[in-house]
């Protein structure tokens, strides 16, 4: 290959990456889609941490980069144009966030313009990337004057984290912005969290021990779990620390009573399921009403070489049921996801207002269906991703107040989260776990 022809693959590269987040962020920026199901395998295989960092990245700095978007632009772009609106956004990024030489991130995110057929926009971007350069600072001071912007929030979020959480809104948000540490679960099947930490000795793989859930460990820094002993084998998953904590809380429940009979409603991707049943001689009925994530739990029980009965249902009827009480459910509910926006950050754009009090009716249908289904002295433990009390505590003293069999038992004297009314309320934290609910509660023997 002669020289220029490595330069042009070198730059075609270049821009297909850039083009390709472009591609995959227009329908963020316009409410119309997510990052859920990004599929990293569209751009060659050296470029996928880059096309996944723009994409997240973006996504993390939206407020920011809209303003100076708008700054920079003399009129907006068409609807029709939102490929080239969230090239510029990736741009700026680039600009602002990452190491990239400058004249790379504005020449590559430019010509990129070409690849999305609309070489009219390669102009229009060089110029307000490079106007950018020269004003950075001055441009950047202006649009923080903004506190939406300054902390990467729309409005409505910022009001409901100061409601919520007057003295840690602040550090909720500043959470939220940056990307959460890469957190794994050791199967206790295969040895314990201290066996396996001296196994990523040998690779150089440094970790810590988490601080509340006993299976887990933390990277210093994350990386592809093809590259962590033992994955493929079934000996470690990938969980954040706040999300074991289910099995910690379940544990006392259902250890002593091998063969109980647990329900995971809600079950998808399948995290806590293989959890419990890495721990504890159960009977497992796992339900979730997306196929797709169903099938994903299958994927991970199967890696793990653990068995439980999956089935298609919607946790809010009862036609998936056999009839048969449960001794344990599992209701890892539907939520706004606020306490996870670090590893989400489209959800700063995609959720609304009024998504809050359409979830609370959700969960509280979940809540009202499911708990006929635990045998008296059952244990039913509520979870969500979420920092917000509508969810939360005021769901769960809700529903206290219409059921007059459920009594609480959320342990008191844990050293993790904090009290919020009938249970337990992590948010999220720089480095250590996310941001998650917790609640117990027994069903009384008549």
């Amino acid at each position: 290959m002669s020289q220029n022809a490595g330069r042009s693959k070198s730059l075609d590269n270049g821009l297909a990456v850039r083009a390709a987040a472009a591609r995959a962020l227009a329908p963020v920026i316009t409410g119309k889609g997510s990052l859920n199901n990004l599929d990293e395998h569209q751009v060659v295989a050296r470029d996928r941490s880059l096309f996944k960092e723009l994409c997240f990245g973006t996504c993390r700095a939206l407020p920011r980069l809209e303003a100076l978007a708008a700054q920079l632009l003399e009129k907006p772009f068409k609807a029709r144009d939102a490929d080239i609106q969230a090239l510029l956004l990736v741009g700026i990024y680039q600009l602002l966030e990452l190491r990239i030489p400058a004249h790379a991130a504005v020449g590559e995110t430019a010509g990129a313009a070409r690849l999305l057929g609309k070489a009219w926009a390669t102009r229009v971007l060089n110029g307000c990337l490079r106007r950018l350069q020269r004003e950075s600072a001055a441009l950047q001071a202006e649009v923080d004057k903004d506190p939406a912007v300054a902390l990467l929030h729309p409005r409505w979020w910022l009001k409901a984290f100061r409601q919520a959480w007057p003295d840690d809104w602040r550090a909720i948000c500043d959470a939220n912005n940056h990307p959460g540490p890469m957190t794994l679960r050791v199967n206790r099947r295969h040895g314990d969290r201290e066996m396996y930490r001296d196994r990523l000795d040998a690779p150089g793989i440094s970790c810590r021990l988490c601080l509340h859930a006993p299976d887990g460990l933390t990277l210093d820094a994350p990386r592809d779990v093809t590259n962590l002993p033992g994955f493929q084998e079934g000996l470690v998953s990938v969980q954040d620390e706040s999300a074991q904590l289910a099995a910690v809380l379940l544990g006392p429940v259902i250890a002593p009573r091998p063969g109980a009979r647990v329900l995971d409603a809600c079950c998808a991707p399948g995290g806590k399921a293989a959890h419990l049943l890495e721990l504890f001689d159960i009977e497992l009925q796992a339900i979730d009403s997306d196929d797709a994530r169903l099938a994903r739990v299958e994927d991970t029980l199967s890696r793990l070489g653990l068995s439980a009965s999956l089935a298609h249902g919607d946790a809010t009827q009862r036609d998936w049921w056999d009839g048969t009480p449960y001794d344990a459910i599992l209701l890892d509910a539907p939520c706004s996801g606020s306490g996870v926006i670090r590893r989400h950050p489209d959800i700063k754009r995609l959720r609304r207002p009024s998504d809050i009090p359409r979830l609370a009716e959700l969960q509280a249908r979940l809540l009202d269906n499911l708990w006929p289904l635990l045998s008296p002295g059952g244990t039913l433990l509520y979870a969500t991703c979420s920092v917000l009390p509508e969810e939360n505590a005021d769901q769960i003293q809700a529903f206290l107040g219409r059921t007059p069999d459920a009594e609480v038992t959320t342990p008191t004297g844990l050293a993790w989260g904090r009290p919020a009314g009938a249970g337990r309320q992590l948010l999220p934290s720089l480095d250590s776990h996310d941001g998650f609910f917790y609640a117990r509660l027994r069903k009384r023997v008549a």
